[in-house]
């Protein structure tokens, strides 16, 4: 390794989280990658599950929280007949039953699945109790009390069901456990059922063509020949932008004059058919990202969360 001084990196990276590999085991590769001094994860995956895990590096955490309340999209396989202790192909079998539903029954589960619905978290989630993660109690076989979520499932389609194994595409709100849903839907079908694969497949209005692997960048840093110089504008180049956290909040341009007053943190006068909203405000003359403000019904911008561009 030939870096020495963590790096000031500030931009977005759609990351395609391989299986087998916690997200915070994914993103402290990555850190070491860009050598960076900061950065995040957007949305927890199982180990299990693939797919678009979004990292925000430096500036960029600013912002990853608006992101982190959009919808999620996945795809999902579960099997059928089998109902586990994580409530997927890594826990053990706890109850074997026949697959006897009709289309029908199979249909109408689906229904009851979709729209307002309350969950309750898995032991073997992510959530914390007294400081620790829960799949931390359960391993040691301590059950926690789990308080019920209320989430939204927009949309389940049905792709395949054959045999003992199903595959869906949900389309649902943020904090939506796919395994709970999927072992609530083997329960109404009286049967169990578990995941075996998962992938998120979108948040919010982000695309998956987008998705860097992890194995890409690998390659990258273990190519000997690879200067430093080359290797970072490479990584770099790969980068988002700061503000695509919140990339679907309108945009407007400021002068250089208002400029001056705005990133001192006070209110400017603002012409607008915007109204009681945050934009992403950028300087006028070079497109540089400033950060978000908010247009309020008399026409004024106010300083709401401003990037501090730090060099490396």
């Amino acid at each position: 390794m030939f870096f020495h001084k963590k790096r000031n990196v500030n931009g977005f990276l759609l990351l395609d989280k391989p299986q087998g590999m916690s997200s915070n085991n994914v993103l402290q590769k990555v850190k070491v990658i860009f050598n960076a001094k900061k950065a995040g994860y957007i949305g927890t995956l199982d180990p299990l599950a693939t797919g678009m895990l979004p990292i925000c590096f430096g500036e960029a955490t600013k912002f990853s929280h608006y992101l982190s309340e959009s919808d999620k999209y996945y795809n999902v396989v579960a099997k059928l007949g089998e109902k586990t202790s994580t409530s997927d192909s890594d826990g053990v079998i706890l109850r074997k039953r026949p697959i006897i539903f009709t289309s029908l029954e199979l249909s109408l589960a689906l229904k009851e699945l979709t729209g307002l619905i309350n969950q309750t978290p898995s032991m073997y989630s992510a959530i914390k109790y007294k400081g620790l993660p829960l799949y931390k109690y359960a391993r040691k076989g301590i059950n926690i009390k789990r308080n019920i979520r209320r989430v939204f499932i927009y949309k389940i389609t049905l792709i395949e069901q054959k045999d003992n194994w199903i595959e869906l595409n949900v389309h649902c709100s943020k904090g939506t456990y796919i395994r709970t849903l999927i072992e609530d839907l083997g329960e109404k079908l009286f049967c169990g059922a578990h995941v075996i694969t998962l992938r998120r497949l979108k948040i919010g209005l982000l695309s998956c063509s987008k998705l860097v692997k992890l194995s890409f960048l690998e390659k990258l840093l273990n190519k000997k020949n690879t200067k430093q110089t080359n290797f970072l504008k490479k990584i770099d180049d790969l980068l988002m932008p700061v503000d695509t956290p919140i990339h679907f909040l309108p945009k407007i341009y400021i002068s250089i004059k208002k400029l001056s007053v705005f990133k001192l943190g006070q209110k400017v006068n603002f012409s607008s058919t915007i109204q009681n909203s945050l934009v992403r405000v950028f300087e006028k003359d070079n497109n540089t990202f400033i950060g978000l403000g908010k247009i309020n019904s008399e026409q004024i911008l106010i300083p709401y969360r401003l990037v501090s561009m730090l060099t490396n």
